[in-house]
Formats: structure tokens, C-alpha cells, sequence
């Protein structure tokens, strides 16, 4: 990560903390009032190959013990109604701002991996994690909702792991590295930008005026 990323990471997340510090501390409330503890989801993830690191997240799913793998429709019955909301607004993502002012992630990046895709691709990751993991990213922008009607219909946590690895995987790596090679400030700002616009509109086309 360059000197001037950093500090508009750095900048841009204590920015945000002023104003989003009162929505956290009321999501926390109402997790705890209404679902208890823990009110985050802590998992390690990869910085770079051989450097993990605790992602923080609000809950949106009752736990479970045994749980493992990304997440498709075999754990949907686990999402909360309140997870549901979380998620559609990306407001759990929120306690990412603490990762981000550690180092941990920037705010554009490869979307952060867990230890075993990494040390099952190391040619890979090994490329893709030289940019620092982001909250969003290319690959979020142009495959997420794809990657999310593919793992949606996968019933078992087997065939959810076949599906990621075999079709989604592959593609989010080769946007990664587009990203990594045409990486600038202005390209950042533009993925930040569109991640608003979908957060706010549902929708990733553009939105035209119709015809008068």
C-alpha cells in the first residue's frame, strides 16, 4: 500500500467515525437488547500470505459451532430478520473502520479471504494480496450480486464450497488483479462511489431519465 492510500484511508475512516460512531453504538444496543451476545462476528482472514488478522463485522446470523465456509443458501435459515437488514445496507460492515485504521484493510481491495483459499491458490493470492484487502472492490462491484444468485442456490455447505471455488473464485481473482494493475486514486474513488450508489438504489445498472 502507497504512503498516500494510507493516509486517505486513514483520513476518509476517522472522517466517518464522527457522524457513524451513534448508528454503531445503537446497532450494538439493539443486537444485544434483542439478540445478546456477541453482538460482533470476529474471523481470521488474510492480510497477505502468512499475515492473518481479525475481521470485525456485526452478527447477522444465530451462531453455530461448527460453522465453516462462505455462505450460501444451506445458512440463510440462520440470518436474522435484523442480519437481513444489516446486510442489505452493508451497515455491518461498519466495525470495518476499526480494520481499516489498524492496517488490517483498506477501503478498496480484494475482498478479505480466508487462510484456506490462500494456501490453496498461493500463485494467486500470492499476486492478489499485494493489494491490500478492501471493505469493497472491483470484484465486488462487478460479481457480487452474480457470485450471491450462484451460492443462493446451492443447498449444502458441500455444494456451496464446489460452487465458490469452481465458478466464483476463479473470476473474482482475475478482476483482482485488473484492479491491482490499473490501481489508482481516481479508480478508488469511483468504486467507493458506485458501492454508495448500490447501497442506496438496490441496483447495479446506472439509473437513465426515461423518455418524456
Amino acid at each position: 500500500m502507497t504512503p498516500g492510500k494510507r493516509l486517505f484511508d486513514v483520513g476518509l475512516a476517522l472522517l466517518l467515525l464522527v457522524p457513524l460512531s451513534v448508528l454503531m453504538l445503537l446497532v450494538a444496543g439493539l443486537l444485544l437488547a434483542f439478540e445478546g451476545r456477541p453482538v460482533f462476528y470476529v474471523s481470521e482472514r488474510m492480510r497477505a500470505p502468512g499475515q492473518p488478522f481479525r475481521l470485525i463485522k456485526f452478527r447477522t446470523m444465530l451462531c453455530q459451532d461448527d460453522d465453516f465456509g462462505v455462505t450460501g443458501a444451506h445458512k440463510n435459515w440462520r440470518i436474522t430478520p435484523f442480519g437481513h437488514f444489516l446486510r442489505r445496507t452493508r451497515i455491518d460492515e461498519l466495525p470495518q473502520l476499526f480494520n481499516i485504521l489498524r492496517g488490517d484493510i483498506s477501503f478498496v481491495g480484494p475482498r478479505p479471504t480466508i487462510g484456506e483459499y490462500v494456501d490453496r491458490y498461493p500463485a494467486a493470492y500470492g499476486q492478489v494480496l499485494k493489494s491490500r484487502p478492501g471493505v469493497t472492490g472491483l470484484a465486488t462491484l462487478i460479481y457480487h450480486r452474480h457470485e450471491d444468485r450462484i451460492l443462493g442456490r446451492c443447498k449444502s455447505a458441500e455444494e456451496t464450497e464446489r460452487a465458490y471455488a469452481r465458478r466464483c473464485l476463479p473470476t473474482k481473482l482475475k478482476i483482482d488483479l485488473i484492479y491491482q494493475r490499473n490501481q489508482t486514486l481516481a479508480l478508488d474513488l469511483w468504486i467507493i462511489w458506485r458501492t454508495v450508489l448500490i447501497i442506496l438504489y438496490k441496483d447495479e445498472r446506472p439509473r437513465r431519465r426515461g423518455r418524456k
